[in-house]
């Protein structure tokens, strides 16, 4: 068996290395004397940038933990309620189908409605997901998938869509979104790590005992959904209290504009999924944008489901255990060193141009899971790719902040996850094994490399196109300029 311990330190080393290297420290050791504000900023954009950065973690943090102290034990509840294998799968597919349902119009609802008040619904809402765990009943714990569903859309595309438009508002340079992005991605990875302990410390510390007949139940496996509960009571009130309202920017589509309020947004709230979905389709580079997050989003899924699988199967002697505390601690920490090697890189290399790259070597790092014959290849395989992921959310973070547009960018956000919860309920539903698992990762992530170079390659020409425009409109203004006569009286400086 591979000496997990060992690569976990390996990977804690390397994280080290990294974090270190993309810190402000390092130029403070180096002597780094770098002033260009076009990697920097002036003071203020900075200190701008600071008090932004810290309501938006504080909130979103606070989600996230939330998240996390629910995954590991939602499986782990069912069972112990003694619903079976297929009752199990059931209320899961509700889950991904509720995500998939509601989250096609809940994105435009929150253009339409105001981001931080639908986040504050993202906390009651999930709340409710979380007391719902207490019941023995089938048909509750039904409504509670349903409402995770529908949290869960609210939270991978209003969060982002609300710090995207608060930096736009702020008037702050885009290389600070990358940063913002960057720090999220670093802290959830953190936030992740210490969820996972205090949910098995929370878990472990009681057992779970019914409270009215059989129906209603507390602690054991539930404790670790209580203290989401709270994380979530908190979310609300600090997203309420920091947080300030923005909404979708008013355009214009296809020559005439949307039938808007008095205050300027759109009247009605389908006006967003509508919009949204023409917009998305006849634009290349949105639809591009939205496959290649879907295939890879839908591949980092896969290996949720399938990695225990896969290294389980390698062990030769079925008397031991693997070390799951280890190797997901040993996961978070490479994602970790992800998105501190994305500040470094984001840097020296364009966004679209890194995205291939991270795309490519995430298809490597699938096909050396497939393939590898060892627990120690397998899991070196896995760890290379939780790195790319841990660079991939900064990378389309910034990426989709640039190509979708304002004004229904939570709307489009989550059109992108449609076809993601289909290739979730594709392998929820289908007996894959972990070989075929991870080869159409492969597959998957080899189309995003390709489809990544042409978004990179409309890219570079329209912004060539552009460049070439205003130095042409420029020149125009110019000769416009030498051949005008003066007029009378009028100096010539």
């Amino acid at each position: 068996m591979a000496d997990y311990t060992l690569l976990f330190f390996i990977a804690l080393a390397v994280n080290v290395v990294v974090t270190f290297r993309s810190s402000a420290l390092w130029k403070k050791v180096c002597g780094s004397t770098q002033k260009d504000d076009e990697t920097t900023g002036t003071p203020e954009q900075i200190a701008t940038h600071r008090v932004l950065l810290r309501k938006y973690l504080i909130v979103y943090l606070l989600a996230t933990l939330s998240d996390w102290l629910q995954g590991p034990y939602v499986y782990a509840l069912y069972d112990a309620y003694g619903y079976s294998q297929h009752d199990i799968a059931v209320l899961f597919v509700a889950g991904f189908g509720s995500s998939m349902v509601f989250g096609s119009f809940i994105g435009g609802m929150a253009d339409w409605g105001g981001r931080r008040r639908f986040i504050v619904i993202f906390a009651i809402v999930y709340a409710a997901s979380c007391i719902t765990k207490h019941f023995k009943i089938f048909e509750v714990l039904m409504l509670g998938r349903l409402l995770g569903g529908v949290a869960t859309s609210l939270l991978f595309s209003v969060f982002e869509a609300w710090l995207i438009r608060s930096h736009a508002d702020a008037k702050l340079p885009k290389h600070f979104l990358g940063q913002s992005f960057s720090s999220a991605a670093y802290g959830n990875s953190v936030v992740a790590i210490a969820a996972g302990l205090m949910a098995n410390k929370a878990a472990s510390s009681t057992t779970m005992e019914p409270v009215s007949g059989e129906l209603v139940y507390v602690g054991g496996f539930l404790n670790p959904f209580d203290i989401a509960l709270c994380a979530l009571i908190f979310c609300g009130i600090f997203c309420a209290s920091m947080w300030e309202e923005n909404y979708g920017e008013e355009q214009k589509s296809n020559g005439r504009e949307e039938e808007k309020a008095d205050d300027g947004r759109q009247t009605n709230w389908y006006d967003g999924l509508k919009n949204a979905f023409v917009v998305t389709v006849r634009s290349r580079d949105i639809l591009l944008c939205g496959i290649i997050s879907s295939l890879f989003e839908g591949s980092m899924y896969i290996f949720v489901f399938m990695w225990t699988p896969a290294l389980t199967t390698l062990i030769a002697d079925k008397d031991v255990k693997l070390p799951f505390g280890v190797i997901f601690s040993t996961f978070m920490i490479s994602c970790m060193a992800g998105s501190s090697l994305f500040s470094i890189l984001i840097a020296q290399i364009k966004g679209e141009a890194m995205a291939v790259g991270v795309f490519a070597t995430a298809a490597c790092a699938m096909a050396l899971v497939a393939l590898g014959q060892t627990d120690t290849i397998k899991f070196s395989g896995m760890l290379l790719f939780e790195m790319c992921v841990g660079m991939y959310f900064p990378l389309m973070g910034t990426m989709k902040g640039v190509i979708v547009p304002e004004d229904k960018r939570a709307a489009i956000y989550n059109l992108y996850r449609i076809p993601l919860n289909f290739i979730v309920l594709f392998s929820l539903l289908t007996d894959l094994t972990p070989s075929m698992s991870f080869t159409l990762n492969a597959i998957m992530l080899s189309t995003a490399t390709i489809l990544q170079a042409i978004l990179m390659t409309r890219r570079l020409h329209m912004n060539k196109m552009s460049d070439l425009g205003e130095k042409s409109h420029q020149k125009v203004i110019a000769e416009k300029e030498e051949t005008q006569p003066l007029n009378p009286g009028e100096d010539v400086i």
